[in-house]
């Protein structure tokens, strides 16, 4: 018998591939996905500008920054943004300045897709080849209250299903799915029963490895797995020519994988 429901994950229509420069922008689920591309040794650029947890904020984001690559994540956090009442500007951190210099509002299914439609074009003019993975954050804001949340990712849900009905370049992890209908279990989150666990982070991983990597990324991942543990091993002696010796190899074994794959890449 089979106790769980298993979300499927539709092809995306491409395959990322070994060592790709990609972008992440968005919440701070995407932080956590970023960052472990980071730990694969992945030239990832993340929130550069910090996190950021709506459609405006990540529009803000991909204006300030040049970057130009061949794939992006946009992690969708919440629809409610902060504008600032002097100005009338949507702020992307309010940066602990009174609440009462602020109007917070809930943006629309078409104002969200404005925003991203925005972001992604500008992305697709620095490189007609791009790439747009939109996800939404399964992260609970207890803040609304749960029906609140849940609204609150229902538009954004509709907002990202229309954006790719419109854009053939951009598609949808279903991360948000992954959590709520598949795990459905609050052993998959933090101690503050809003988070996702570091569990649930890694199966989620899992599933856009099977989906997105490419055979020779995938490949790329096997090679590099033993080179991380070694170099993550904490020795008893740290300070020993051995474990010196032992480091002095591993970074050279990192050096020549990686490398070996940038050639490839240009070849």
């Amino acid at each position: 018998m089979e106790f769980r429901t298993v979300v499927e994950v539709d092809a995306p229509g491409f395959q990322i591939e070994p060592l790709e420069s990609i972008l992440f922008v968005g919440s701070c689920f995407a932080d956590k996905i970023g960052r472990r591309f980071e730990e694969e040794r992945f030239p990832v650029t993340v929130n550069p500008f910090g996190v950021m947890y709506n459609p405006a904020s990540i529009l803000h984001t991909v204006q300030r920054c040049d970057a130009a690559p061949r794939i992006a994540f946009f992690t969708l956090g919440t629809n409610h943004v902060y504008r600032l009442k002097e100005t009338g500007e949507i702020v992307d951190n309010c940066q602990k300045r009174p609440q009462r210099l602020f109007q917070e509002e809930e943006l629309t299914i078409d104002q969200c897709v404005d925003y991203l439609s925005q972001a992604a074009e500008a992305l697709h003019r620095r490189c007609p080849d791009v790439r747009i993975v939109l996800t939404v954050s399964p992260i609970r804001y207890a803040k609304y209250g749960y029906h609140g949340s849940q609204l609150s990712k229902a538009t954004l849900q509709l907002a990202a299903h229309q954006l790719t009905k419109e854009k053939p370049f951009v598609s949808y992890f279903p991360a948000y799915e992954i959590v709520l209908d598949e795990l459905r279990d609050y052993r998959f989150y933090q101690p503050d029963m809003l988070h996702p666990s570091d569990q649930a982070v890694e199966y989620i991983w899992q599933r856009f490895v099977e989906a997105y990597f490419s055979p020779r990324a995938k490949h790329f991942l096997q090679e590099w797995k033993p080179i991380k543990e070694a170099l993550g091993h904490r020795p008893f002696h740290p300070e020993s020519d051995t474990y010196r010796q032992f480091m002095e190899k591993t970074r050279q074994q990192e050096a020549d994988l990686l490398a070996r794959y940038q050639s490839e890449q240009r070849i």
